[in-house]
């Protein structure tokens, strides 16, 4: 399972790459995997929408199951990776890299202190 240190990570499996205020966000090499091979990612906000902390962002399904993304923090909708869309077998391959879904500008820079670092992810996950 990989976890990049330079990440931060929320307990429903979400990373977070934090550059100034602009937040890329995407679903964790774990949650690829329990999910095992991901046939459908649908990006459920827009590109202008305010997200507040929890609310759903995409939906993904693999034969197994789906599970819906939630935005691990508040703000707007800046972008949106359409290439996951309609190339979801990204989120299996390079879940850090092409596979993120969206980038928001962070409304609330205190959010971050909820979030978990690599060493923390790890140590949750080993649970």
């Amino acid at each position: 399972m990989s976890i990049p240190e330079n990440l931060k990570y929320t307990k429903t499996d979400e990373w977070v790459k934090v550059e100034a205020k602009i937040a890329t966000i995407g679903i964790t090499d774990y949650a690829q995997d329990q999910l095992s091979d991901i046939v459908l990612a649908k990006i459920v906000v827009s590109v202008g929408d305010i997200l507040v902390q929890g609310k759903v962002i995409a939906a993904v399904e693999s034969a197994k199951a789906a599970a819906d993304v939630t935005s691990p923090l508040s703000g707007k909708v800046l972008e949106v990776n359409e290439v996951v869309a309609q190339s979801p077998e990204f989120l299996n391959s390079d879940p850090y890299g092409r596979a993120w879904l969206i980038k928001i500008e962070i409304n609330r820079l205190d959010e971050l202190n909820g979030l978990l670092d690599a060493g923390s992810y790890r140590e949750f996950r080993k649970e």
